[in-house]
């Protein structure tokens, strides 16, 4: 069985620790940034179909470029602006949001566009081209309403030299069914062993530990529950930096025995731009693929 496929780009973060719109900004002399490393690999996959979440500081040369790359490739795409005021209640009257309303949200934007099952990812991280072999085929064989998928990453393989980074640290069953995530944004290297700081105590954590690096494989039922999630998150009266995370929605879902999420280890490695000096080390990284002939010098040529 073979199903159409949809890959969800979220490019809608302002990035702060960046310092710039990383989403976009090219890697190598292609020009091509991390997006569409992760557009090739998926349409290698047999996904047909992408949605990139995106705010107003996209420019609009880079949607023309990846307009005329969708073109030129054969794949449909759709752009889709997460507003501030999308999916909210008119009698809204909270304080006024400087920033987007979290990944949860940026999601749910896409309730329109998609029917058909996805995977989700972020804009700046590189997830490697076997992963999204490995989600094509859950899609085919297990993506339901009741059942997600997620790939995981050991959280030694993510770390940054640059400073602390935040993960989703995974606990699984012995099924390898997902029973929580618990978001812990202090994780680091230090000497030989990775930490992460709660409630003031240093925790050690296996270099092996699952991580979620935002790479889910969802059933579009994912949008009903989720509307109704963040409608009470936005009745909960949030402060004015609080956000409604994807990974919290599906925890939820769990927890209410909506879902289940099978949980498999990433075959590829993983990258990102967590901070403005981590692009030596992806640069690097993709310039050894290139060599060993894993991508074409231009993605798109």
């Amino acid at each position: 069985m073979s199903s159409k496929k949809t890959l969800l780009i979220l490019a809608g973060g302002l990035g702060s620790r960046y310092k710039g719109l990383k989403q976009i900004d090219g890697i190598l002399d292609n020009g091509s940034p991390i997006l569409e490393y992760s557009v090739y690999d998926a349409l290698q996959a047999g996904f047909s179909k992408v949605v990139v979440i995106v705010n107003q500081l996209i420019p609009q040369s880079y949607i023309e470029r990846l307009n005329n790359i969708a073109m030129k490739a054969g794949f449909e795409l759709h752009w889709v602006y997460q507003e501030k005021d999308s999916f909210l209640d008119v009698s809204y009257d909270g304080p006024q949001r400087q920033k987007p309303w979290g990944t949860g949200h940026a999601v749910l934007c896409a309730k329109n566009t998609i029917q058909e099952p996805f995977v989700m990812i972020n804009a700046d991280d590189f997830y490697g081209k076997e992963v999204y072999r490995l989600a094509a085929e859950e899609i085919d064989l297990h993506i339901s309403g009741s059942q997600f998928g997620m790939a995981g990453y050991p959280v030694g393989s993510t770390l940054s030299g640059n400073g602390n980074v935040a993960r989703g640290i995974c606990t699984l069953d012995d099924e390898n069914y997902l029973i929580r995530i618990v978001e812990q944004t202090s994780i680091r290297k230090e000497g030989n062993s990775i930490l992460y700081t709660d409630n003031g105590e240093d925790v050690e954590i296996s270099s092996n530990a699952l991580v979620s690096m935002n790479f889910f494989i969802f059933h579009p039922e994912i949008f009903k529950p989720l509307e109704v999630y963040f409608n009470e998150f936005i009745q909960s009266d949030p402060q004015p930096s609080e956000e409604f995370y994807i990974p919290s929605a599906v925890q939820r879902m769990i927890d209410e025995k909506k879902i289940k999420v099978l949980v498999k280890t990433s075959p590829s490695q993983w990258m990102g731009v967590t901070y403005a000096d981590d692009k030596s080390s992806i640069k690097d990284f993709l310039i050894t693929e290139t060599e060993r002939n894993r991508y074409p010098e231009d993605l798109w040529n």
